[in-house]
């Protein structure tokens, strides 16, 4: 099993209130589903896939990836896991903008050290499959919105992560082009076997996954094969 969620807790306070926002989720993931979760705002949703890439911590339960337990990690080594073990794809794309598609999509093995010389060939490889090859020297405000995603989507694959998150990764789009960049995300899932987690509001968005898990007030409401 690639990811294994275990009696997820997520308490945090708001004001003299305390907001149970994860209520004892569990859940496990094979390697290759494309799973998408869907819930009303204040569902839990956002909360779990930030636990999930250990973007914050869980008040009780723990997340394993591939074996390792995310939660018992120090904040330097969950740095470099989440850098070497996950890709992220966010609404608001989160390019540099100083940096061009090329140095975008290599970024993360470059904060490893590496020189651009070595990761170029994979970032360029990545950017033409994503239909980028011949914008790989434009700056974030050269490309749309649609193309600044496709470079977020060849960034989250740059370092063969284990497992990919995406969060309501076609919010700022149109219907148009978040059509276009979730067949994307489908299509990559089916010929290179990614594992994909996708948080969404959108029910059509939704079914583009293989898997569909629904969530209420921070609780699992259902789980079904697409």
């Amino acid at each position: 099993m690639l990811l294994q969620v275990q009696s997820l807790n997520k308490t945090y306070t708001r004001g003299n209130q305390i907001v149970r926002a994860l209520k004892d989720v569990s859940l496990e993931l094979k390697a290759g589903q494309f799973v998408s979760i869907m819930g009303p705002s204040g569902s839990g949703k956002s909360t779990l896939l930030h636990l999930m890439g250990g973007l914050d911590r869980p008040t009780s339960g723990c997340v394993i990836l591939n074996g390792d337990a995310i939660e018992r990690m120090n904040d330097d080594e969950l740095s470099l896991f989440r850098r070497k073990r996950l890709g992220f794809i966010f609404q608001f794309f989160n390019l540099l903008p100083t940096l061009s598609a090329l140095e975008n999509v290599a970024l993360p093995r470059l904060l490893d050290g590496e020189p651009l010389k070595n990761i170029e060939p994979k970032a360029r490889e990545l950017l033409e499959m994503i239909g980028m090859g011949k914008r790989t020297d434009h700056k974030p405000d050269q490309l749309s919105g649609g193309e600044m995603q496709r470079v977020a989507i060849a960034r989250a694959l740059i370092a063969d992560p284990l497992l990919i998150l995406a969060d309501e990764p076609t919010g700022n789009l149109d219907s148009k082009t978040g059509d276009a960049i979730l067949k994307l995300m489908r299509e990559m899932t089916d010929k290179t076997g990614k594992t994909i987690v996708m948080v969404t509001h959108d029910l059509k968005a939704a079914q583009t996954g293989n898997r569909l898990i629904r969530m209420r007030d921070g609780s699992l409401e259902s789980d079904e094969s697409l």
